[in-house]
């Protein structure tokens, strides 16, 4: 089967293929395993673009191939990344307090270790007791099924209220936005038991690897990013090449259409919805070890936004144009904000690109919706001579998430 699936999709290969090389690349070239052409700060940037690269795939899979334009999915990114955050940050923590208590006279009871553990991590926010939401914190091999349970179960339940009650188009995307909002800003009170405003910190010092460095740890990052993103292209070429990503490509073209040949639309689009809300997670717990830090501002709906920009640029309803668009878009994003590129002076004005880059995101988004909405992937439709369907101009269904004929390909 594993076979027949591969050769029907030798793009998938192609893309395993180059993101192998890639890795390998990127490992020969680094501080830890190379000849240290490349700096530690930006082998943790490439493991975090992956990283953005595997939930634009769910994106791509929610919103290219099912028609549900989420603007929520960063919400599950960030739960997946607060779920790992909460074992790093107890784990480094109960290393720090039991090694300060190692002098006193007396050997600490576990009491002792828990209340220092709790002063440490919540005294920023004036309290000592570690909330009930921390239970599992202790154990790794919990957190990390809660990385997919919590995310999943609040995917599954928005998805299911919403999508029962036939919400669809612009009305779902607002909704699944005020999730997000919600979300963020329940987080930001110091009583979430998340630390608030703070967020978790101190996530890249992995706990019982006090021997390793900085740099072996980024290159573990990417070696596991770009695994979890080879798995997750795999798995989402598979769902959309069989029966499954025919009907949830038809319920994007024409809902109605596939509900009166009998197929339970709302079980298709939850699962897909969850589906993607899982993947995200996953993207999420990788993620935020990489950059060390994460707040309730990672879950503002402008970042949702920004995801929904990636895969338009790249290529809606092409999987490999999502990985294309994340991958382009945030790197010229760290490129430009991060101050790397120069100033112009206009003698009149200076051009500061870490101002200007916003605006620029923002013209590519409509230019690329106007002229270009096969996006970055239609490159390699023109290098294959693949040909738009005739149709006369007609959409190719009749909601709002459907997908246009200039869109569409063979």
């Amino acid at each position: 089967m594993t076979q027949g699936f591969l050769a029907k999709n030798p793009s998938v290969l192609i893309f395993l293929a180059a993101l192998a090389l890639f890795t390998l690349a990127v490992t020969l070239l680094s501080h830890a395993y190379g000849v240290s052409f490349l700096s530690t700060s930006f082998v943790k940037t490439l493991g975090k673009t992956l990283c953005l690269c595997l939930i634009a795939l769910a994106m791509d899979l929610v919103w290219g191939y099912a028609g549900i334009l989420s603007l929520g999915h960063f919400a599950f990114f960030g739960l997946g990344g607060y779920m790992i955050g909460m074992w790093l940050m107890y784990a480094r923590t109960e290393e720090i307090v039991v090694q300060a208590l190692s002098g006193a006279p007396l050997p600490p009871t576990p009491e002792e270790i828990v209340s220092g553990i709790g002063t440490q991590i919540f005294g920023v926010v004036g309290g000592s007791e570690i909330p009930w939401v921390w239970s599992f914190a202790h154990s790794l091999p919990l957190q990390l099924m809660l990385v997919v349970l919590v995310p999943g179960l609040l995917a599954l339940a928005f998805g299911w209220l919403a999508f029962r009650s036939r919400v669809t188009g612009v009305y779902l995307s607002i909704l699944t936005q005020a999730m997000t909002l919600a979300l963020a800003l329940y987080l930001f009170q110091n009583d979430s038991g998340l630390r608030g405003n703070n967020g978790l910190s101190g996530l890249q010092n992995m706990p019982g690897q006090g021997a390793v460095t900085q740099d072996q740890l980024s290159v573990w990052f990417l070696w596991a990013s770009a695994l979890a993103l080879g798995l997750g292209y795999l798995l989402c070429a598979w769902v959309v090449s069989g029966k499954f990503g025919s009907v949830i490509r038809a319920i994007r073209d024409d809902e109605q259409r596939v509900r009166f040949l009998g197929y339970s639309v709302e079980s298709y689009k939850l699962a897909v919805f969850t589906l993607t809300a899982i993947i995200a997670a996953i993207a999420g717990a990788l993620y935020y070890p990489q950059a060390g830090i994460i707040n309730p501002a990672e879950l503002a709906p402008i970042a949702s936004i920004y995801l929904a920009v990636w895969v338009a640029i790249g290529g809606r309803g092409r999987l490999y144009g999502a990985v294309i668009g994340a991958a382009f878009v945030s790197l010229l994003s760290s490129w430009f904000t991060g101050g790397r590129a120069p100033s112009i002076n206009l003698g009149f004005y200076t051009v500061n690109w870490v101002d200007w880059w916003l605006i620029l995101l923002g013209l590519a988004f409509v230019l690329v919706t106007l002229f270009a909405p096969q996006g970055i992937g239609g490159l390699f439709d023109l290098w294959q001579g693949a040909k738009h369907p005739k149709r006369r101009g007609a959409p190719l269904g009749p909601d709002d998430g459907s997908f246009q004929e200039k869109e569409a390909v063979e």
